[in-house]
């Protein structure tokens, strides 16, 4: 009987011991680090692994290191040109420094998130609504850079800044519809008349070269009968080509003026006399 309590005089304190080595035990994934503190002072980082902590003593608080993604909710922005748009982006961002992110900020999420969307309606009230439809990549670099210069205190990389959606009132959207349609009208007319100029210009390069062959002239006119013809049933009576320069010789002399008559001549005279 003494032998029994005695052996289990040893195995309680063992088993006390073995209870409060597995209380400090803390498993550190790959993608964590944890921040610990000794009796409330940061005495350090622990990577990932097996680590252990002192019961009661110390406390250790564990950071994603994972790049974070999100949405900024939709924000009432006035434009430049005094045009009131609702926009909304996302946000990606990871810790770089776990201490940092701990020591500096409360919550470095909801810090993050927060200055997120104050700094999307400081810098797009600073640009015209035709920049912020045209040139979001530009906007979404400046954005990301005030972002990050912002919270590198508080050890959070901000990577990239994505303008997702923006929403315009009806009236804008009416108006802007009524613009492309105008641009389009524009670049049709333009193309149209530049298009009309070629054409011009080759058919007086044609032209010419006709006229330096009459042979040409009567091949060009026997293949558009050709043409002609190749469509359907029509009934085509050729003219020859010489008949109608002939015609055109004859149209385009102009006519002597009549001469007076000398019986005329005579009669005023008399008249006269």
């Amino acid at each position: 009987m003494n032998e029994l309590f005695g052996a289990l005089g040893w195995l309680i304190p063992l088993a006390l011991l073995f209870l409060l080595f597995l209380s400090g035990v803390r498993i550190v994934t790959e993608y964590q680090n944890g921040v610990v503190f000794r009796l409330g002072r940061y005495v350090g980082l622990k990577r990932a692994g097996f680590r252990w902590l002192i019961p009661f003593i110390e406390r250790m608080v564990i950071i994603d290191l994972r790049t974070v993604a999100r949405d900024v909710p939709p924000q009432d922005v006035i434009t430049k040109d005094n045009v009131s748009v609702k926009v909304n982006a996302v946000v990606y961002f990871r810790v770089i420094q776990a201490d940092k992110a701990v020591l500096q900020v409360e919550d470095y999420l909801y810090a993050t998130s927060q200055i997120a969307q104050t700094t999307l309606r400081a810098i797009l009230g600073q640009v015209e609504l035709d920049e912020l439809l045209s040139q979001r990549e530009r906007i979404n670099r400046e954005l990301q850079q005030v972002l990050d210069a912002r919270t590198d205190p508080w050890g959070v990389k901000v990577s990239n800044v994505e303008v997702k959606h923006i929403d315009l009132p009806l009236e804008m959207q009416r108006a802007i519809a009524r613009q492309a349609e105008a641009e389009r009208e524009r670049r049709a007319k333009i193309i149209a008349a530049e298009g009309e100029h070629q054409a011009a210009e080759k058919l007086a390069l044609a032209a010419d070269v006709l006229s330096r062959n009459p042979a040409t002239l009567q091949l060009r006119y026997l293949q558009t009968l050709v043409e002609i013809t190749g469509g359907g049933n029509h009934t085509i009576l050729p003219i020859p080509l010489e008949l109608l320069r002939a015609f055109g010789a004859v149209t385009a002399r102009p006519i002597p003026p009549e001469e007076p008559r000398e019986e005329e001549d005579e009669d005023a005279s008399h008249g006269l006399s």
